[in-house]
Formats: structure tokens, C-alpha cells, sequence
């Protein structure tokens, strides 16, 4: 009888110990540091990201301490790197909340008919939530941010969002239709405010700005700063930020992967201090994945020109790999009910796209791009962001004085020089190297989002 009570035991132990206990190959190390890499990275470059866009004593734009909106007064140009691929069509009102000790209530000005969105973005870059002109309508309102695991009363008639994590992301747009918009929208922007609920109802405070934080790299690009990070500090920060940011629920399959290298929510990471074949294996797969990533473009489903970005931007599920790339390519993007982002990467010869040549975008009168608030074609460098032109034009749409064809169709001209004066109302500028273009559709119409429409081939002319 004891030798069995004893052989139970020993059963009942190895049944229930942690799938840790068991030796872990440099090869398993390596697999599952591919998944675990992609899954940490959206969390880490909003780390990253929020470091310098709160460091608000530092020069430039989208600067706020944390729970204080930073509004964009104009388009963002060439000199903007905070974040990749930014768009310019909206100014942005943007704000960094932290809701650990208390709810945030957000008040949203009456834009009388303009369209506008405001996205709650967790730190996994998912967008938990969408207030504005599809969702709330335009009339303004209230709503308190609460944190994950938040109970209380709140005012009535105020909106209750619940947050997955503490800390978030919110980057506001308003329609702005063009430089003589400016003025008006920014009385808009006046209206967006964020008020702790300890503080609402009472006189508001002014936003006391610290001195910049010099350890801060303000210089580099946040995509390019988690890019350099060696794997050790990738994985520590990762783990770090896990303590204040929770895990999905749907998460457990990857989790219960990671505990394999005794990355553990709620618990700190040392690469030096894990099994040898844990810290090589983490140390290959780091650099792996991470071209994954980069790589990712590659695999996008291409219909003529166009890659098409998918259908699970700003809500991702487990599609660890499409969160990554979309968090490298266009963080902050919206989900498809608020706006589609087909994505030219080649011409339609099948060429990558480059300013040595020239080209025409041709839309039919029935195929000019369907959206129901507005849409614009952007252009971007190599390096994902706004190039220097001489006529400082980095988007072109609807808005514009666009000059069509007699038949109702539309020719946009996408070149590094002027088409001339009596195309250059249509004329996007490219750089003289590689570029990639941006269609926008803002509050899209069924068939931009069932693939019943599709943008036109890129055409490349003598």
C-alpha cells in the first residue's frame, strides 16, 4: 500500500509540475523565442514610444506628460518621426493615459457633423474601443477610462470603458481639410479634454511641464530604438512592462510556451541569469524574428498594385505576427468600420515603385475610392515616414482642388518632378528613390472592405 501511496504521489507530481521542470533544448529555446519575440513587440515599441512622446520638456510635437492631450496645430512634414507612416488628412490630438490609481474621463467637443474618431488603444496596440462619428455620433459627451480591475460609482450618464491594461493610447483625428482648416479645427481640439475623476467638476489645472529627461533617446525613430535593442533588454523590458499590462485572455497558448524559458507575467526576466541553451536560443531568435517582421510585406495578399493590409487591423486576436507588423508599418492604425489602408507596393508591371520613373493612378468615375467621410492617397520614404518636396505635399484626395477628366475619371501623377503646371493640381510628389503609398478611406463603404472594390494598378508611364 505505501509503495503505491508513494508512486501515486510521484505521478500526481509529474502531472502538476511546471512544464519548466523538463530540459529545454537551444532549438526549442529558438521556436518558441520566434513566437515570443513577435508576441512581446507591439508592447515594447509602446513603451518605447510613450518614453518620448511624454517627455514633454523635450522640443517637438505630440509632446504631453501622461493624461494630458498633445494636439498636432498642423500636418505633420518631414521632419516628424515619433511615429511611422502618419497620415495627413486629420490633425491628431494625442494622449498617453496611465488609469492604475483612478478613472480618466474623457470629454468630447460637438464637432457638428465633422467626422472625428478617438481610438483607446491598449498597450498591446489593440483598439479596445472608438468614440466619435460612427460610434457615439457627433454631439460630444462624456466617457471614464477604468482600469482593468477598477470597481466603483460613476457620475451619471457617463460612459463606462474598461481598459485590458493601465496605461494606453489614444491618437484623435478630426477631419481637416487643408492649411485654411487649421483655425477652426484647433477650437475643436479645445474641446477634447481628460480629467481625473477625483477632479471632475472642479476649476481645471494647468499640465505642469517637467524638464526633459535627458536619458531619453528623443533623436531615433521608436521603431528604429526597439530595432537596436540586444535581446537581453528586449526581453527584460518585455517582461517588466507585463507587471502593469496583462495578457489577453486568449493569450494562454503562448504564455504557457514562454513559461518553457521562464518568462513568466508578473514576474522579471534575466537572459544572463537563464540556462545556456535558453540564452542562445533567445539570442538567434531575437534577430530572426525580428526580419519576420520586416519581412511580413511580402506575405500581404497583393491585388494588382495593392497589398491589403486584412481585415483584423486595430482588433488582431492571436495573429501575433499581424500585430507586429502593423505595430512596425502603422502604429496607432484604425480598425476597418473607421478606415482602410490599402497599400501600394509595386507597380503594375510588378516592379517595386521608385521616383527614377513615373506613373499614373487611374480611377474610372464609378472606381474613385469609397468612402463616406473622405479619402487620400499618401506618399512615404524607405523609411517609412513624409519626404521633403518642393510644394510640402505628402497626401493628395478628395479635399484638394483635383482636376478630372471629361468623362468624370481621375488621373493622379506620382513622380519625383512636376508633370507641369496643368497636371501638378494632381501631381503627388515621390522622392528619387524607393517609396511605398498609403490609400486612405475613412469610414469606408461595403464594398472598400468585402473586396468588391479595389484600387487600380499604379501604372508606370514613359
Amino acid at each position: 500500500m505505501k509503495k503505491l501511496l508513494a508512486l501515486l504521489a510521484m505521478l500526481a507530481a509529474f502531472l502538476s509540475g511546471p512544464a519548466a521542470a523538463q530540459p529545454v533544448t537551444e532549438d526549442e529555446a529558438y521556436a518558441i523565442g520566434i513566437e515570443a519575440y513577435t508576441y512581446a513587440y507591439p508592447l515594447v515599441l509602446m513603451e518605447t514610444t510613450r518614453r518620448v512622446s511624454t517627455n514633454a520638456g523635450s522640443p517637438g510635437r505630440l509632446r504631453a506628460p501622461v493624461n494630458h492631450f498633445a494636439n498636432m496645430k498642423t500636418y505633420p512634414d518631414a521632419s516628424f518621426k515619433d511615429v511611422v507612416r502618419p497620415n495627413a488628412d486629420t490633425l491628431y490630438s494625442s494622449m498617453w493615459f496611465d488609469v492604475g490609481k483612478e478613472p480618466l474621463v474623457l470629454t468630447l467637443p460637438n464637432t457638428q457633423g465633422r467626422y472625428h474618431v478617438i481610438p483607446l488603444m491598449d498597450m498591446w496596440t489593440d483598439v479596445f474601443a472608438t468614440l466619435g462619428t460612427r460610434t457615439t455620433g457627433n454631439d460630444g459627451g462624456t466617457a471614464a477610462i477604468v482600469g482593468p480591475h477598477w470597481q466603483g460609482v460613476l457620475p451619471k450618464g457617463m460612459r463606462l470603458v474598461r481598459s485590458p491594461t493601465e496605461m494606453g493610447w489614444i491618437i484623435g483625428r478630426i477631419q481637416t481639410n487643408g492649411a485654411a482648416d487649421y483655425e477652426h479645427v484647433h477650437g475643436l481640439q479645445a474641446g477634447l479634454k481628460a480629467t481625473p475623476l477625483s477632479r471632475w467638476g472642479k476649476p481645471e489645472t494647468v499640465a505642469v511641464i517637467p524638464d526633459a529627461d535627458a536619458s531619453i533617446d528623443m533623436k531615433t525613430p521608436p521603431v528604429q530604438q526597439v530595432a537596436a535593442l540586444a535581446p537581453q533588454a528586449f526581453f527584460a523590458t518585455f517582461a517588466e512592462l507585463m507587471k502593469r499590462n496583462p495578457p489577453h485572455a486568449s493569450d494562454y497558448a503562448v504564455l504557457l510556451r514562454m513559461e518553457r524559458l521562464g518568462i513568466v507575467p508578473g514576474e522579471g526576466f534575466d537572459l544572463s541569469k537563464a540556462d545556456p541553451a535558453v540564452q542562445r536560443g533567445l539570442t538567434r531568435a531575437a534577430a530572426d524574428a525580428w526580419q519576420r517582421i520586416l519581412t511580413r510585406r511580402k506575405a500581404l495578399p497583393v491585388r494588382g498594385s495593392w497589398g491589403a493590409i486584412g481585415s483584423t487591423v486595430g482588433v488582431y486576436g492571436n495573429d501575433y505576427l499581424a500585430r507586429a507588423f502593423i505595430g512596425f508599418a502603422g502604429l496607432g492604425a484604425l480598425p476597418p468600420e473607421e478606415a482602410v489602408y490599402p497599400m501600394a507596393v509595386l507597380g503594375g508591371d510588378g516592379k517595386p515603385l521608385s521616383g527614377a520613373s513615373n506613373y499614373v493612378l487611374h480611377f474610372e468615375k464609378d472606381q474613385i475610392p469609397p468612402a463616406d467621410a473622405f479619402w487620400s492617397l499618401t506618399m512615404y520614404g524607405e523609411d517609412q515616414f513624409f519626404v521633403a518636396n518642393p510644394i510640402d505635399r505628402f497626401a493628395i484626395g478628395d479635399r484638394d482642388k483635383l482636376a478630372f477628366n471629361a468623362d468624370g475619371s481621375l488621373d493622379l501623377y506620382i513622380q519625383n518632378a512636376s508633370p507641369g503646371t496643368d497636371k501638378e493640381a494632381n501631381w503627388l510628389p515621390a522622392p528619387t528613390g524607393a517609396f511605398t503609398m498609403n490609400l486612405r478611406l475613412y469610414l469606408p463603404q461595403r464594398r472598400a472592405t468585402d473586396g468588391s472594390w479595389a484600387p487600380p494598378p499604379v501604372r508606370r508611364v514613359p
